[in-house]
């Protein structure tokens, strides 16, 4: 299970990316859109690895749950 330290750190990561990116889009600096970009893209994929990693920790759980039952 993802711990709730990393999900704050992804949440965050996100929020300092579009922060960047509209820094970027306010400044005309399409490097600095890009960079933020990047980085809510960076992001979202380990925010979608915290929701597999807890995925497969319910289905552990469940699956315990029934074994015990045998």
């Amino acid at each position: 299970m993802a711990n709730e330290g990393e999900k704050l750190e992804h949440e965050a990561e996100d929020l300092k990316g579009k922060a960047k990116e509209g820094l970027g889009k306010v400044s005309g600096d399409e490097e600095t859109v890009g960079e933020g970009q990047r980085e809510q893209g960076e992001a979202k994929l380990d925010k979608a690895g915290d929701k597999v990693s807890d995925a497969a920790d319910r289905v552990k759980g469940f699956v315990k749950g029934s074994d015990d039952k045998s």
